[in-house]
């Protein structure tokens, strides 16, 4: 798999997910309280999702439509790109839960809104961070090419 490939499928995985993050967040909002405090966190962070989805397989492909878009430097430094993103992201997604949990934590005991939009942060953050976690390995960091 060419890491252009590699881009696209994980540009689709984040898409899926996230339309479905998006579903599910509008259903938990439904029930008020708490529940739409943490149902907003899924519809939030699933459209910003969805939108770096769109935009990031659309500059893929436009990379990968560049002259040098198959030679081995371009692929090696493609992968490596990518793969440093991942795992910065990772981090970050480790600070957006710690973030959550102090919103959590701090609401008042009759702010429920809070304490949900709290625990949103905390899944939206650890359900990043798995996906980061697991893909950034899986990046394609060499120039070959499977026919």
């Amino acid at each position: 798999m060419t890491i252009w490939q590699f881009q696209d499928a994980l540009s689709r995985r984040l898409l899926i997910w996230n339309i479905a993050n998006v579903a599910l967040g509008v259903l938990i909002a439904l029930r008020g309280g708490f529940w739409r405090g943490l149902g907003s966190q899924h519809v939030g962070w699933g459209l910003i999702n969805i939108a770096i989805s769109l935009l990031g397989r659309q500059a893929s492909r436009r990379r990968a439509e560049s002259a040098n878009a198959f030679e081995p430097a371009t692929l090696i430094r493609e992968g490596h790109n990518l793969r440093r993103i991942l795992w910065l992201n990772a981090g970050l997604d480790v600070l957006y839960m710690l973030a959550g949990w102090q919103t959590a934590r701090s609401a008042r005991s009759d702010d429920q809104l809070r304490r949900g939009i709290g625990w949103g942060v905390v899944i939206q953050g650890g359900l990043l961070f798995l996906f980061d976690l697991i893909h950034a390995p899986q990046v394609p960091t060499e120039p070959y090419l499977d026919a």
